[in-house]
């Protein structure tokens, strides 16, 4: 009864995580769990352990050279190797190599009780005199420095780079004159319009307001309701009596135009600056700048005319005879009454 049976199913959790694992023959690394489940140390710092874990040895785990195969910045990575350190899976020691050189030595620990656990019993042998064979384990470390002709072929990470500069030589071919088509196309990037004007820069004239052609009481009336009435539909544009005074001539002159009262509102109100410190410099200065043209002049209608001879109805200025009749006159030379 307490024998699991080999060919039931085992069943999956009703939550968290579910391993699919795979048989791995080649390309894998072996983590002991004190480092990947590690509760003193980050997230960052056990990727960065783990990272260190899978290289070969001999390869560079300095600050610059991480930095330069990951996303994280310098800083990150150097309190990753410091947490490393403080909790033993890290030790690095500067060490003068040949010719007065340092060099900065670094061994890492899959089981740093272990390996503190050694380094005690060797340094209690070391008080004995034939202790003499505990400085062995001195030289491996001093070798580590012997791997620098291997930064030679390995020092930057090929797998990360060679993929960023690829599309630019695939594009390259594409274009007729690869070296000089970047050439005028930086030139007229790198140049970026000013769109503030520097303080001493010359100012355009203020456009007057415009004031109607012909005024009337009741125009000027109309203008001022107008502008009376602005806060109801902008509350922003809140007027004093005189800015109304003075600005009652100009909507006067966007009314004898023949603007409605709701387009006129409509133009001189819409999309205001915020904050909006001056409503009645901006109202001044969109009249003037926004004014319509005038109405085309209204061409004045030809009167009807009745033709003595015929009686029939033509436009002239003055009465006569229509076109018919006078051709018929200027043939008989007498007057042609077909109405008779």
């Amino acid at each position: 009864m307490d024998t699991q049976q080999v060919s039931a199913p085992s069943r999956a959790p009703s939550a968290g995580v579910v391993h699919i694992n795979i048989r791995l023959t080649d390309g894998y690394t072996i983590i002991s769990n004190r480092l990947s489940q590690h509760r003193g140390l980050s997230l960052l710092a056990i990727g960065l352990g783990t990272h260190i874990q899978s290289l070969p040895d001999g390869w560079r785990v300095g600050v610059k050279a991480l930095a330069e195969v990951f996303p994280e910045s310098e800083t990150r990575i150097a309190a990753a190797l410091r947490e490393l350190e403080q909790h033993g899976f890290l030790r690095r020691t500067r060490e003068n190599v040949r010719g007065g050189k340092l060099v900065t030595s670094t061994v890492f620990y899959n089981h740093p009780d272990a390996a503190a656990r050694g380094r005690e019993r060797g340094r209690g042998r070391a008080t004995v005199p034939v202790a003499e064979p505990v400085r062995v384990p001195e030289p491996v470390r001093v070798s580590v420095p012997v791997a620098e002709p291997v930064r030679v072929p390995v020092p930057e990470p090929e797998p990360v780079r060679v993929p960023v500069p690829e599309p630019v030589p695939a594009l390259v071919p594409l274009s007729v004159e690869p070296a000089p088509a970047p050439g005028p196309v930086s030139a007229e990037v790198l140049p970026v319009p000013r769109l503030v004007p520097t303080p001493t820069a010359p100012r355009k004239p203020r456009l007057p307001l415009p004031v109607p052609q012909q005024p009337t009481e009741a125009l000027y009336a109309a203008a001022a309701d107008l502008l009376a009435g602005l806060p109801r539909v902008a509350p922003a544009f809140l007027l004093s009596e005189e800015d109304v005074r003075g600005l009652v001539p100009g909507v006067a002159a966007w009314l004898e135009r023949g603007a409605r009262p709701d387009a006129v509102r409509a133009a001189i109100t819409d999309d205001p600056p915020v904050p909006l410190r001056h409503p009645a410099k901006l109202l001044r200065h969109r009249l003037a700048a926004l004014l319509p043209p005038p109405l085309p002049a209204a061409v004045p209608a030809v009167p009807l005319q009745n033709c003595d001879d015929c009686d029939r109805a033509f436009r002239s200025s003055v009465p006569g005879c229509c076109g018919g009749c006078d051709e018929a006159r200027a043939d008989t030379g007498e007057p042609c009454l077909i109405s008779a």
